[in-house]
């Protein structure tokens, strides 16, 4: 598994952006030209990279799924019978909490999933495995988190999966034999299309309930054409999601 991240980030931007800068570097006197070319592209992608206002152009082509309306999170029991948050890693050992605690994006997810509940009155589902086999799961630190911060128990944990479509598999397992075919999944709203497609190949019927939009203005300084460290984090989303829905449409059919 750590191997397998080792690759993915090495050539994945930025990781392969970097690796364009440094064999520019190393190329600087025995090939020129081709070191010049080099390192146009790794600068250029980096700072493409940095921009919050290419992250929200990007996002666009992605977060294809709207937003749920307001005046239907009371409604949901009609359309849905349980709710499906997916993890989203985890911080470990956070000094304040002394243990492992979801991470900022899990939160996002976490507190959507707890307001659609409380409304609509549907039982949670957390999944999410391991990291590196190391306990608690993703599926279980949210359940606690639920619990304590929310003041919402949840019903069932799938702690094992290790990717969106083990989410949607090892899901199915759990709440498929129980008749529950109709769920609404939560997560961020470019990572929404890959889940609804890994959900539905699974067996469910899903209502979309996405959080986190990339896509919309954000009210950046000088119109998000200022370099930001936050920007490059979200790039490397986007196309890591990109990279995602190619993959699963290959090798999931």
């Amino acid at each position: 598994m750590p191997f397998r991240y080792f690759i993915k980030n090495l050539l994945l931007p930025p990781g392969i952006f970097l690796l364009l800068l440094v064999l520019a570097w190393w190329l600087r006197s025995r090939r020129p030209r081709l070191a010049r070319a080099l390192f146009v592209i790794g600068f250029v992608g980096m700072l493409s990279m940095s921009l919050p206002v290419v992250v929200q152009w990007s996002a666009r082509g992605i977060e294809s799924i709207p937003p749920l309306p307001q005046d239907q999170w009371t409604t949901l029991a009609q359309r849905a019978d349980a709710i499906v948050v997916l993890g989203s890693g985890r911080e470990r050992n956070d000094p304040t909490w002394d243990r492992d605690i979801p991470t900022g994006v899990a939160l996002e997810r976490m507190r959507f999933a707890a307001r659609l509940s409380k409304a609509s009155g549907l039982p949670i589902l957390t999944t999410g495995g391991l990291h590196y086999g190391e306990p608690p799961s993703e599926a279980a630190i949210m359940a606690d988190s639920l619990r304590d911060d929310f003041g919402v128990n949840v019903r069932w944990q799938e702690g094992e999966s290790r990717t969106t479509w083990e989410n949607a598999n090892m899901t199915a397992a759990i709440l498929l034999p129980q008749g529950i075919k109709r769920v609404v999944v939560v997560t961020q709203a470019w990572h929404m299309p890959r889940s609804v497609w890994s959900f539905e190949k699974a067996g469910f019927s899903v209502v979309p309930a996405p959080v986190g939009f990339l896509s919309v203005d954000n009210a950046r300084p000088f119109g998000g054409w200022m370099p930001e460290s936050k920007a490059v984090w979200q790039s490397g989303q986007l196309l890591n999601e990109v990279a995602g829905l190619v993959g699963y449409r290959l090798f999931y059919r």
